[in-house]
């Protein structure tokens, strides 16, 4: 059919208006386009460029260096070491399987430490670097670098570990830091961020804990480029974090190392105090242990040993043992009764060899008696007749009031894990512990310091310091932080009088050096260096009429766990005292005879700042005395545990 003129004219039309239409929608939605990119490119364009930077730049804490910890003459007792690791991230790794199998393969990696770190890294955030293998060798480490192709998301690091040069010699003292915990987050309400990198080492025991957030310092972090495996391309830039503060404590390295050699194969405990400023110039606790196993990871079988050991290795026994202090504490119970008024130094007792309380009697050591005893003769030869009586006039309160002005009873603030009170005793203590009034007989056991006296030998230090100053010094450990020095803790006058005093110190130094003393066998020869001082038996076991009908078994014949504890505190030198002693050996029998000896040596290494002369010691001694010196330098210059030496 033939089309007019008119239709194609009315075709021609609609095709017009329906390009027209068209072309207006496809420019109306360029135009839409054109915003929208103008919108994204301009307005919005700052966002999406940190969104791709992100892509593309990750930001990294910088863990910073631990503060280090040096003795009183700046010898290095904790310090920092370089230590290479092998480190994976999550989200750059692809297939971690695969990744770790490929890493196997060119570092010896333990399977235990590889499933504590994949169980680390499922919990940890996926671009955290997590330690697979730590204390590699530089080998190793070069190994993977050459392979970094084939091992995306692996990196090798050169960090700061620990490491504790003189090993067991100060472990009690400066502990031990280890991988951050839950618990250890748990003590922060804001945790620090640094403390949530995998493997970072925190301060878990002694100095290391109590002073972890002035040693741990402030992290840095840096910027790095990645490309799309995640393999770091370069540093973009850096800022470097505050290293931690520095700390040098009050202790000199080389008593502490004399003290442990002499010590030997004991369980015990040494306190040395510094009389000017309190300041603790060795604090020993035998035997010890090597602090290192702990910040590599100590193993079960050598944790175990350590628990399982009767002689208690893990324990601080300057701070954490407590003792009965047997005669030690007899000082206490005289001044009491001088400052109650109830005895002086004219007034006598006469001791038999037992007192009879009600139906039962308290013996003396010396079964025959001793007579006639005064104050300074009943201190001299420790009579425990004496100290039964003038107990009984004073009271149990009073003697317990005495104790806490010479430190006991109460925990000191010295920066050391689980420092302890210990017990000192009244009447207000029993019916609060035990719901129970004060017998008589309690006050007659404390008197001699046995029943419910608890002292530790930092206590029994602090005693000895404030007899021998008339001072209420305190133990100072912490000599500076950055070089800044700590206060002074040489304290102020006691509230006793100076004339009992001076009898109680007259009376030790008497112990010592009177031929009837109870340490005369221990006396330090050199009249300027004499020392004053008290032995102490402490029993750890109840010894029966039967027994004592039969004859008490000797010490060297019982078990060693019931064996008495031998105890002795001391100043020195007694016209112008500088230090103070106490020595506690468990169950090494008597203060005469286990404590006295050690106590006399260290005083003279103490004072001598070396080996004393032989003429330091009584004449009869000194063949054995300079025996015993070569034993203890070839034993100080043998390596300890850790593989350094001690010398």
């Amino acid at each position: 059919m033939r089309r007019t003129p008119k239709d194609n004219t009315d075709s021609a039309r609609r095709i017009t208006r329906r390009g027209l239409m068209l072309g207006g929608m496809q420019l109306g939605f360029a135009t839409v386009l054109g915003m929208r990119m103008r919108y994204m490119q301009i307005d919005q364009g700052e966002e999406f460029r940190l969104l791709a930077e992100e892509n593309r730049i990750n930001v990294r804490l910088i863990p910073p260096a631990r503060g280090q910890i040096f003795d009183r003459k700046g010898v290095v007792i904790a310090a920092n070491t370089p230590a290479y690791r092998i480190t994976v991230v999550r989200e750059d790794a692809g297939d971690l399987d695969d990744t770790l199998a490929r890493l196997a393969e060119l570092v010896d990696l333990d399977p235990g430490e590889v499933e504590r770190a994949v169980a680390e890294m499922r919990r940890s955030a996926p671009f955290l670097p997590i330690a697979v293998a730590d204390q590699v060798s530089w080998e190793a480490v070069s190994r993977v670098a050459a392979n970094a192709p084939a091992l995306p998301g692996v990196n090798p690091e050169v960090g700061l570990s620990r490491h504790y040069p003189h090993g067991e010699i100060f472990a009690h003292v400066v502990g031990y830091v280890q991988p951050v915990s839950e618990s250890d987050l748990a003590r922060y309400e804001d945790p620090d961020p640094v403390l949530r990198i995998p493997r970072f080492q925190f301060g878990k025991i002694g100095v290391e804990t109590k002073y972890e957030d002035i040693l741990r310092g402030r992290a840095g972090s840096k910027r790095v480029e990645v490309n799309a495996a995640g393999r770091i391309m370069r540093e973009l830039d850096r800022r470097e974090g505050e290293a931690g503060a520095d700390l040098q404590l009050s202790v000199d390295s080389d008593l502490q190392d004399y003290i442990h050699a002499r010590l030997g194969d004991e369980s015990a405990s040494v306190v040395v105090m510094d009389l000017e400023h309190g300041d603790l110039k060795a604090m020993v606790s035998a035997p010890g242990y090597d602090p290192n196993k702990f910040v590599r990871g100590i193993s079960y079988d050598d944790y175990g040993a350590l628990q399982a050991d009767e002689r208690a290795p893990l324990v601080s026994k300057t701070v954490q043992g407590f003792y009965p202090p047997g005669s030690c504490f007899k000082m206490v119970t005289a001044l009491a009764a001088l400052e109650a008024g109830v005895t002086g130094p004219g007034n006598t007792v006469w001791c038999p060899g037992h007192l009879k309380v009600g139906s039962r009697r308290f013996h003396c050591w010396k079964r025959a008696g001793h007579g006639h005893m005064n104050v300074e003769d009943a201190l001299m030869q420790s009579c425990d007749v004496y100290f039964y009586e003038i107990a009984l006039r004073v009271g149990i309160d009073q003697i317990a009031e005495m104790g806490r002005k010479l430190g006991l009873g109460m925990a000191h603030d010295v920066p050391m894990s689980a420092v302890g009170e210990g017990i000192m005793p009244d009447k207000a203590w029993k019916r609060e512990r035990w719901g129970q009034e004060w017998r008589i007989g309690d006050t007659v056991n404390c008197s001699i310091g046995q029943g419910d006296v608890l002292t530790s030998p930092l206590q029994l230090a602090v005693m000895a310091a404030r007899l021998a100053t008339g001072r209420t010094i305190s133990p100072r450990l912490v000599k500076s932080i950055d070089g800044v020095e700590e206060p002074s803790r040489g304290g102020e006058p006691l509230d006793i009088d100076p004339t009992h005093l001076r009898w109680m110190q007259k009376a030790m130094f008497d112990v010592s050096n009177s031929t009837r003393g109870t340490a005369y066998r221990s006396r330090i020869e050199a009249e300027e260096m004499r020392m004053a001082g008290k032995t102490g038996t402490s029993q750890v076991r109840n010894i029966t009429a039967a027994e004592r009908a039969r004859g008490v078994t000797r010490n060297e014949d019982l078990p060693w766990k019931r064996r008495d504890h031998g105890l002795f505190v001391n100043f020195a030198p007694y016209d112008n005292p500088r230090i103070a002693v106490a020595t506690i050996v468990e169950h090494g029998g008597g203060g005469s005879s286990a404590a006295a000896p050690i106590a006399r040596d260290v005083t003279l290494q103490a004072l001598y700042e070396g080996d004393p002369p032989l003429e330091a010691y009584p004449s009869a001694d000194r063949g054995q005395i300079e025996e015993l010196q070569k034993r203890l330098r070839e034993r100080r210059s043998m390596p300890l545990a850790s593989g350094t030496s001690r010398a």
